[in-house]
């Protein structure tokens, strides 16, 4: 736990702290994104069933 503590001080200091913010946001919101288009593909595919 303490490693990781060391990385994320270390890059706040070298990066900014807006900069390491922006980052984590951004990784979180990919997952999220990533989540949200399969749903969409699967509900694609449950209404193209239905159609038919």
């Amino acid at each position: 736990m303490d490693h990781q503590l060391d990385i994320w001080l270390s890059t706040i200091s070298n990066l900014g702290f807006p900069v390491v913010i922006t980052l984590y946001l951004l990784m979180r919101f990919e997952r999220k994104i990533d989540l949200l288009t399969e749903a969409i593909n699967k509900f694609i595919e449950v209404s193209k069933q239905g159609d038919t």
